[in-house]
């Protein structure tokens, strides 16, 4: 089972996951993140990073964001890989705390 990005991370966009990433997994969108499910193994290394607890492991995902699934396999094919760590958006202590930001989610590529 992979790890995926979930809802928290929209309009947030932290980066520290992606600094301790060892396969790089990480994919890049204009205002959220996405892993590859396929280039995953697994190590929960991502996890205990993530500032608004974005990350979940496959099986721990919260069924409300069942969704996020399937964007981070999708998204992950279509964005850009992100090896390094970035200054999170300028949106982030705005919008760490604020639920229901599907809505919210760019698509396009970072």
């Amino acid at each position: 089972m992979a790890y995926i990005v979930a809802e928290p991370c929209i309009k947030c966009k932290y980066t520290d996951c992606v600094a301790v990433c060892p396969v790089d997994c990480f994919y890049e969108g204009e205002n959220m993140l996405a892993i590859n499910p396929d280039e995953c193994i697994d190590c929960g290394a991502c996890e205990p990073e993530c500032p608004v607890n974005a990350i979940f492991e496959e099986d721990d995902l919260p069924e409300k964001w069942h969704e996020y699934i399937e964007l981070n396999a999708r998204l992950a094919d279509e964005w850009p890989n992100i090896t390094e760590q970035h200054a999170p958006l300028d949106t982030a202590d705005e919008f760490k705390d604020v639920e229901s930001k599907r809505a919210l989610l760019s698509e396009k590529p970072a």
